[in-house]
């Protein structure tokens, strides 16, 4: 796992302890868009308690003092993993920074020797940038996986890291 910082597309990405005031007010946010956009059954975003046992490593970015996203890669078995928790702050939406956060997510991924990754996302209008995001970087839906289950409101996505 990568435990310093990096620049990735002129961004600072850092291992996050999920202690800041800036990345715990992103996070709420996440969480209230989420409630907002999504029925309650399908509100699968996790709270930072969640983000910080061990089978997560969050990350935070940076454009020097100021947050401009974070995202998280949760351990589901040897071969797989998930990412949890992609959020852009809004002054900071199409800058690059998400694309910065999914590159740096994937790098880990094949560091930590994964043949894929998947996530969880919503299939309404908001979620549409996410949606080109991921199949930019060669993502495509896929059955549900792990605890998720066949809905209308979710998609499940993967991308075979091989």
């Amino acid at each position: 796992m990568t435990m310093e910082a990096l620049k990735v597309d002129g961004w600072r990405i850092v291992p996050d302890d999920l202690t800041g005031t800036a990345v715990l007010a992103l996070l709420q946010f996440h969480l209230d868009e989420m409630h907002q956009w999504s029925p309650p059954a399908s509100v699968h975003a996790m709270p930072a308690e969640r983000l910080r046992q061990p089978d997560v490593a969050f990350f935070s970015a940076w454009d020097g003092d100021a947050l401009a996203g974070c995202g998280a890669i949760k351990h589901l078995d040897e071969r797989h993993g998930e990412l949890k928790s992609m959020r852009v702050a809004p002054e900071w939406r199409g800058t690059g920074v998400g694309r910065a956060i999914l590159r740096h997510l994937l790098d880990e991924a094949r560091a930590r020797g994964y043949a894929r990754v998947s996530l969880e996302t919503g299939r309404p209008e908001p979620f549409h940038p996410a949606h080109r995001l991921y199949r930019g970087h060669g993502f495509v839906e896929c059955l549900p996986f792990g605890d998720y289950v066949s809905d209308e409101f979710s998609l499940c996505m993967t991308l075979d890291l091989r």
